[in-house]
């Protein structure tokens, strides 16, 4: 498997000591490495259930050849540890909500053309569904992909929460979790090129997205995805809440 080699001495030193500390951690279970891209830019999409996944997300990418570029909400880059591994390895902070939230997807779109390997969390924030399944994603992996034409392949990761679980603020290392993650085949935007970058549009790019990660998630976990995402836009009142959510009704 060939581990990435930056030109940047922060970033290798950051890759050696974060590689370390999660192979101290987890028992990796990897695979589909052969739907990532040999060439050229790409997106790399993934589920989002734990604080702890933008590190073992880098990692998976990292250790086939990659050096991800991962879009993660500001906030994360000052938290202490990954806010100091975001900023070492040249993360993109997004500013949600604001005027400065097209400058990120624009930092995106040119890494992208450079021939980095973008990688996005859809959803664009920790899922808030009862059983961790990825919930609706927002529409900016859309707009990039729509935009770059790039590929955008799907991947899934389970088990981190068992060292981390959502929102945890006490990392439980030992003994070693288990966490898997697979990638799959790029998802097939192509019939949505030409069409007008409308919501219709960006609604069935992300949808898209979100089926193929999480028809993923259901065979790493071994069983059924739930009939109908958790959509943030029909339970407001749990946007802001940091805690486990009761069972929600579903189609």
């Amino acid at each position: 498997m060939p581990v990435a080699r930056p030109e940047s001495r922060a970033f290798r030193a950051v890759a050696w000591l974060v590689r370390t500390l999660l192979f101290a951690i987890f028992r990796y279970e990897w695979s589909g490495g052969r739907n990532l891209p040999a060439q050229g830019g790409f997106i790399a999409a993934a589920n989002h259930a734990t604080e702890l996944d933008a590190l073992t997300f880098a990692h998976y990418l990292f250790d086939h050849g990659y050096e991800p570029r991962i879009l993660a909400k500001r906030g994360l880059f000052t938290a202490p540890v990954v806010g100091w591994v975001l900023r070492a390895t040249n993360m993109i902070p997004v500013d949600r909500g604001t005027a400065d939230a097209g400058r990120s997807l624009e930092n995106a779109r040119e890494q992208l053309g450079a021939g980095a390997c973008v990688a996005i969390f859809p959803e664009g924030t920790i899922t808030r569904d009862p059983d961790l399944w990825p919930m609706e994603g927002k529409t900016g992996l859309a707009r990039i992909a729509l935009a770059t034409r790039m590929p955008v392949v799907p991947i899934a990761q389970w088990g981190a929460t068992a060292a981390l679980p959502r929102y945890g603020r006490m990392l439980r290392p030992f003994p070693r979790k288990r966490v898997q993650v697979v990638a799959g085949p790029p998802v097939d935007l192509s019939d949505l090129y030409d069409r007008p970058m409308d919501s219709a549009t960006l609604r069935e790019a992300t949808s898209r997205v979100m089926d193929a990660i999480t028809e993923l998630l259901a065979g790493l976990r071994g069983e059924p995805a739930p009939a109908a995402r958790f959509d943030l836009r029909k339970h407001p009142e749990y946007a802001a809440r940091r805690t486990v959510y009761p069972p929600v009704e579903r189609p």
